[in-house]
């Protein structure tokens, strides 16, 4: 049986799940910004028509989108998290198998389900994810993943298309390829980009008619495995089974500069919170890591950048025996004096929660231990996460990250929901 797959996106993912619950969003520009609502982080095409890039300052291009009455928001994380879960439960019943490949694309595997019209079968589920999310998508199809992600931002560029691209349609793949850039290649990054740009090759097309012992030479076995792929040849399997993390980390940057030590600590109890939970979540333990803390470089601040291990006995994906680490590595770490911007926790060296290497001087009762996170994971989950916490992790958290203009958590907190009034 032929491999066919199928990547499908949400348009300006983000800004799409802020429209899906404001009608009056749907002839406006949308634009949200990172965390402390630093920069551009999603864009509709009414923000980049005004010339608004990825990643601008917000402070920079503030007037121009109250002249443009553009609409901002801060990220809300939590409702664009629920609603790719939606999308890829409505996925599942459309292929055999599909990868979450990011929040907001995956990979469906439709080799058998659609052997005629794929391009009818993508324009319904194109339709069934509208009609029940209000998310507007783009499909594109391959035969292999390298290809199903270039017809996918073929199905973006061109709207005449109308949001799917097939190419599985030898002829249909080699006239758009033939003029698509090289960057716009999966796998292919700058520095490659800079390697070919050298060799005068510069669109998909020239690529191909390439001699692979020079691209070899530029991109070594990658850019070999890439020039099979775009040939139809698939040598990326669906990753449908995701391969346990080796790392995890929760870093955040803080509203306001922290100078005291007491302010310091409550931060890294909290992310040490977060970092448990998502332990928990991905059914795995920490055996090391570190917290750190630094000073920002770009605003005349002294710099500084510090950081300490945690002391751990055992693997662990215990909420308090991670803050008691993270406090006492926070304290060693802190340096008075100086103004930190951001702090955070990052784990290593991750193991699977069954397989945990049992310390002779770990003085805790497991089991009982372990029933305490179940508690805590099943009210959080029932009453929305931070309904229990540590006192350590603080109570007014006036270092927290800024989201001045977030949107309410419609589809995940009961005092946010939408109203329709009659």
């Amino acid at each position: 049986m032929a491999r066919v797959y199928a990547l499908i996106d949400g348009n300006s993912f983000y800004c799409s799940c802020e429209r899906v619950f404001d009608a009056k969003l749907a002839k406006r520009p949308v634009l949200v910004l990172s965390n402390n609502d630093g920069c551009a982080i999603a864009r509709t095409s009414e923000v980049k028509a005004l010339g608004i890039k990825m990643g601008d300052p917000y402070f920079k291009i503030r007037s121009l989108c109250a002249r443009e009455r553009v609409a901002v928001f801060s990220s809300n994380y939590t409702l664009y998290g629920d609603m790719s879960r939606r999308l890829n439960r409505i996925y599942q019943g459309w292929a055999r198998e599909i990868e979450v490949y990011s929040i907001d694309e995956s990979f469906l595997y439709i080799a058998g389900l659609v052997d005629r019209d794929r391009v009818g079968y993508a324009k319904d589920l194109r339709s069934t994810v509208k009609r029940w999310t209000g998310i507007p998508t783009c499909v594109g199809i391959g035969p292999t993943k390298t290809l199903a992600k270039l017809a996918n931002h073929t199905a973006k560029k061109n709207a005449d298309l109308g949001g799917v691209c097939d190419f599985t349609d030898p002829k249909t793949r080699e006239r758009h390829l033939a003029e698509t850039a090289i960057d716009n290649v999966w796998g292919i990054g700058r520095a490659s980009t800079a390697k070919l740009l050298t060799l005068d090759i510069r669109t998909v097309g020239d690529l191909l008619e390439a001699d692979p012992k020079r691209i070899r030479m530029a991109m070594t076995v990658v850019g070999e495995r890439i020039i099979h792929e775009l040939k139809g040849v698939s040598c990326l399997p669906l990753d449908a089974v995701p391969a346990q993390r080796k790392g995890l980390a929760v870093t955040r940057s803080f509203s306001t500069a922290v100078t005291g030590e007491a302010k310091m600590l409550e931060a890294l109890a909290a992310y040490a919170t977060r970092a448990a939970e998502k332990l928990r979540h991905h059914g795995v333990a920490a055996v090391q890591g570190h917290v750190f803390m630094h000073s920002n470089k770009h605003n005349g601040d002294r710099p500084i950048y510090s950081s300490k291990p945690l002391a751990l006995l055992e693997a662990t994906a215990d909420t308090h025996v991670l803050i008691d680490a993270a406090v006492h590595a926070g304290k060693r770490a802190w340096r008075q004096g100086y103004r930190y911007a951001k702090a955070g926790i990052v784990l290593t060296d991750l193991v699977s929660a069954d397989r945990i290497q049992k310390s002779f001087f770990q003085t805790l009762d497991r089991d009982e231990r372990a029933r305490l996170m179940e508690a805590i994971d099943a009210v959080n989950a029932r009453f929305g996460r931070g309904s229990l916490f540590s006192a350590a992790a603080g109570i007014k958290r006036e270092w927290s990250t800024k989201f001045e203009m977030r949107s309410p958590r419609y589809t995940t907190r009961w005092n946010e929901l939408p109203v329709a009034n009659a």
